[in-house]
């Protein structure tokens, strides 16, 4: 279909707010509808496809059994996210002349490869996503080929679209036309007049499963119950008995503070000795002389 043509920069094949978006595209719709209708987060013209069952409602491009002949690497997809399952299909061709075909879906959690068919799961975040799909390193990665085109693109329920398009590699808010953009009316009344300045939306690869973390909480609530005999509340209360029983002690070893009291009394002790010894060696001498003296007195006159 566009093997012709000439093939450079960005290449769409649909546009939601076009007055036929849906010219080269095939619709199948089983138990859910398709249908355009006004977005209140965008305030744009936007497709919806909904449907009860994934498989049975989607939107193929192009028409019938061409292909789209699309040798552009890069698989760009602007989608609000309705948290409900969604998927999408491409299917390219390699140096091998090898058909083969990725699916990406936000119902699985693992990426399996086989020879013709490869799942793998998506993450979106809510509301409006950018979807970036690098198709050369895909095939690299999961086939050991490489990309040559792309044939077709499949866009099942549940989700809605504003643009789907080509490109030769990824471009910056800044170089992207204003039709390729995606404003909400909030960033459009406060950044007016800066479009160089106004964020892209959020950006989600293909490849990023899922948050696995979810699967891991319900093993943590089974290590709670092993924590519970770890944490005896009788044990506990037990403790502190013992514990009132050693303060006992405790109080009784103020008792040895008035010990350095008497060690200072006994310097006082020792001063009280001093002066005790002292006078009773003066009182010695004078009753010991009264009684020689007189005597010695006597004599000396008898000598005479």
């Amino acid at each position: 279909m566009f093997k012709n043509t000439y093939q450079n920069g960005l290449l769409s094949i649909f546009y939601s707010c076009g007055s036929n978006p849906l010219a080269i595209w095939d619709m199948e719709v089983q138990n859910g509808h398709i249908k355009r209708l006004t977005d209140a987060e965008v305030n744009s013209i936007v497709l919806e496809i909904v449907s009860t069952n994934v498989a049975t409602t989607y939107i193929s491009c192009p028409k019938r059994n061409q292909v789209l002949g699309i040798k552009l690497p890069f698989l760009v997809m602007i989608v609000k996210n309705l948290k409900r399952y969604f998927s999408f299909e491409i299917t390219i061709l390699d140096d091998k002349n090898m058909r083969r075909r990725f699916r990406i879906s936000n119902f699985q959690s693992t990426t399996k490869i086989k020879p013709f068919c490869t799942s793998m799961p998506i993450g979106l975040s809510g509301g409006w996503n950018q979807i970036q799909f690098n198709l050369a390193d895909f095939t690299r990665r999961a086939y050991g080929t490489q990309f040559i085109e792309t044939l077709r693109v499949q866009i099942h329920a549940n989700a809605r679209l504003r643009r789907i398009y080509f490109s030769e590699r990824l471009f910056s808010e800044d170089e992207l036309p204003q039709d390729y953009k995606l404003y909400l009316p909030l960033e459009r009344k406060q950044k007016k007049g800066k479009p160089g300045k106004k964020e892209p939306p959020p950006v989600v690869a293909a490849p990023i499963p899922p948050p696995v973390q979810e699967i891991l909480p319900p093993s943590a609530v089974s290590e709670v119950p092993k924590q519970e005999p770890e944490s005896p509340a009788p044990a506990t209360p037990a403790t502190p008995e013992p514990e009132e029983v050693k303060q006992e002690p405790i109080e009784a070893e103020p008792a040895e503070s008035p010990t350095p009291v008497k060690e200072e009394a006994e310097p006082v002790s020792e001063a009280t000795e001093e002066p005790e010894g002292a006078p009773a060696e003066a009182p010695a001498p004078e009753e010991a002389p009264e009684g020689p003296t007189e005597a010695a007195e006597e004599p000396a006159p008898a000598e005479e």
